[in-house]
């Protein structure tokens, strides 16, 4: 076989392991309480995880310090022993935002094999399993991409994926297969312990027919680093909804598998960009190459607009949206196809402030809740007056303080998205859209499709059952030490530093859904879809040409409405389609409602001059269907 030459600086695991093993005894106590000080205090899903999963994480901790507690440094174990034990107590919530991370030299490395296995079924419903991906410069006989894999260290593969399953922490069935297959050959040290097994035997069929076995060994190397510092205290952080592993695994295969891309910019200057609509079946040049991928697909029901969006983990939820809104209004106008497989999450607010572009009706931000106890208050008045200007808790102090005396489990839910951000720009998008999901979608990715479902936007064509069903907020151990520290200190933090760089997260606010679903929790429900679509094996192997087919036909025939407007002095005129009513509002003002009976209509209106915002509302059959905003500096 020939050795990947990717350009990645690795080495074998079994001579990283060697490096490990740096934490003294004291290390380990201490990581031990800090961790229950995160689990029994401000974990806002504790009541929830003990009921559905029957754990009970703290009492697990508790007897893990009584065991170290009882050890000298002659006779604690090994290193990788204690980071298992630790890891496995915070993987039995099945909370992917609440983690055990690594010190070094674990963190900022990941473990992988040189091939990515993925799954389809085939026209009787059975499961396949098929290498999709393999390093660049490596190669073995018979074998790339396409080969089936029917076995994985003699164990056949489906059962291989539910035992490996079985260790990580999706909330539901569909999201803890998809995470099984997914660490078979990847993992991020930060977040999972090391393989267990220093190499693997891969059973296959290879290109030519002939059933092979390939021993690979793991390896090990430096991954990309983060797109936002979620230990500091900036707004990004404050808003995080955030699958670390998720996030962790997209930066690690852009590394492995698109080389000439890792050293790209997640944002790049968009003065050259071109301003023409997409050819059928061409891609868009976008400003922000790490987060969207923008393209007109043609699909037997005619040509759509597709846009991907691989991840909200952005500093500037605005600049986001606004590039978002740029793309689409570069794509086919009758019906898109938005597609947010894969996305671990990250900025809460660009998930939510991206709704308003799709829809005519306000958007409700989903409110969220901290669990009551004496230490989160502490921090809820810590930050009640926002005295650092990056975060305003003092909504949730006065319920808190009630629950303290009623027994009350959680506060208050108040959003954590600013209504008004969520609703500033209003709907920019008029053609029909269908939501493309899957079991890895988590965290905002979650919230966003929750919110595109509560609103009614479209449908929700799934890849799986369920989304992976992260419903919070997530903050991490520093995070919570400064939240304590800013604006200045306040007497005996619980929090302490960690050693060798070790950290942990938490679930700190639950989200619940709006509309109908109204105070359902997200957490470990997720979003069904409306449809669901088995990947085939053109899907994994070529372009998801089947899934995209599949979302062409739910956007066929649904109805493509217009509603331009241009401003002049003496009022406005409205271009239409699919509308026989139109309301308008100046600074939120209403001051006029004219029946649209042609696809031009002009409306007299002599104050539209000096209007800030105009506000143009188009109704069919009395309901609400598109609505045009217009601001003004």
């Amino acid at each position: 076989m020939t050795e990947p030459s990717s350009g990645v600086a690795k080495q074998e695991l079994q001579d990283f392991l060697r490096t490990a093993d740096t934490l003294t005894l004291d290390d380990r106590r201490l990581l031990v309480q800090q961790a229950l000080v995160l689990i029994e205090q401000n974990y806002v899903h504790l009541p929830l995880k003990a009921a559905m999963h029957a754990v009970n994480p703290v009492q697990r901790l508790r007897l893990l310090a009584v065991r170290l507690g009882r050890q000298t440094p002659q006779t604690m174990g090994p290193e990788w022993r204690f980071h298992a034990e630790l890891s496995e107590i915070f993987h039995s919530v099945r909370d992917l935002h609440t983690n055990y991370l690594l010190p070094l030299p674990y963190s900022g490395k990941i473990a992988f094999l040189p091939y990515v296995i993925e799954e389809y079924y085939d026209d009787g419903g059975e499961r396949h399993y098929v290498v999709t991906k393999t390093v660049q410069g490596f190669s073995a006989p018979g074998f790339g991409a396409g080969v089936e894999v029917t076995h994985w260290n003699g164990v056949p593969i489906d059962r291989a994926v539910d035992v490996n399953a079985a260790r990580f922490a999706g909330s539901n069935p569909a999201a803890r297969h998809a995470r099984g297959l997914q660490s078979m050959t990847l993992r991020p040290l930060r977040v999972h312990v090391p393989p267990d097994e220093a190499w693997v035997v891969l059973t296959y069929v290879g290109l030519d027919g002939i059933r092979r076995e390939l021993n690979e060994t793991w390896r090990v190397a430096d991954n990309l680093p983060p797109f936002v510092n979620a230990d500091e205290l900036s707004t990004a952080a404050v808003a995080q909804g955030l699958d670390l592993g998720a996030d962790e695994i997209g930066r690690a295969l852009r590394l492995l598998y698109v080389p000439e891309a890792a050293t790209e910019r997640e944002s790049v200057d968009g003065a050259g960009l071109t301003t023409e609509p997409a050819e059928p079946g061409a891609d868009l040049p976008t400003s922000m190459p790490g987060f969207f991928r923008a393209r007109s697909v043609v699909t037997p029901s005619g040509v759509f607009g597709h846009v991907r969006v691989f991840s909200f983990g952005v500093s500037d939820p605005d600049a986001f949206v606004r590039e978002f809104v740029r793309l689409v209004g570069l794509l086919p106008q009758n019906g898109l196809i938005l597609d947010v497989r894969d996305n671990g999450g990250g900025h809460i607010y660009a998930g939510e402030f991206l709704l308003q572009t799709l829809t005519p009706h306000p958007i409700v931000p989903e409110p969220t809740q901290f669990i009551t106890t004496n230490l989160n208050l502490r921090i809820c008045r810590q930050h009640q007056e926002n005295p650092t200007g990056e975060i305003d808790l003092g909504a949730w102090c006065p319920s808190m303080e009630q629950a303290l005396e009623t027994g009350s489990v959680f506060s208050a839910a108040f959003p954590i998205t600013p209504a008004d951000g969520a609703n500033a720009l209003g709907q920019q998008y008029f053609g029909p859209v269908v939501l493309i999901t899957n079991a890895l979608c988590y965290s905002a990715t979650d919230i966003f499709s929750g919110g595109f479902q509560d609103h009614g936007i479209g449908r929700i064509l799934g890849t799986d059952d369920n989304t992976g069903a992260g419903g919070a907020n997530v903050w991490t151990h520093s995070l919570l030490k400064l939240l304590l520290e800013l604006p200045s200190p306040t007497p005996d933090n619980p929090y302490r530093p960690l050693p060798g760089q070790a950290s942990m997260r938490v679930s700190i606010r639950r989200s619940l859904r709006v509309r109908e679903l109204a105070g359902t929790p997200v957490e470990d429900l997720g979003v069904v879809p409306d449809f669901r679509h088995r990947m085939t094996r053109a899907d994994v192997l070529g372009d998801n040409g089947n899934l995209l087919a599949r979302a062409g036909e739910i956007l066929a025939g649904q109805p493509v409405r217009q509603l331009d407007v241009r401003l002049d002095a003496g009022g406005l005129s409205l271009t239409t389609t699919l509308v026989d009513r139109a309301d308008v509002r100046l600074d939120g003002r209403p001051v006029a409602s004219v029946d649209v009976t042609q696809q031009v209509t002009t409306v007299s209106l002599p104050g539209v001059a000096s209007a800030r915002v105009v506000r143009v509302e188009g109704f069919q059959g009395g309901e609400l269907v598109a609505a045009r905003t217009i601001l003004r500096p």
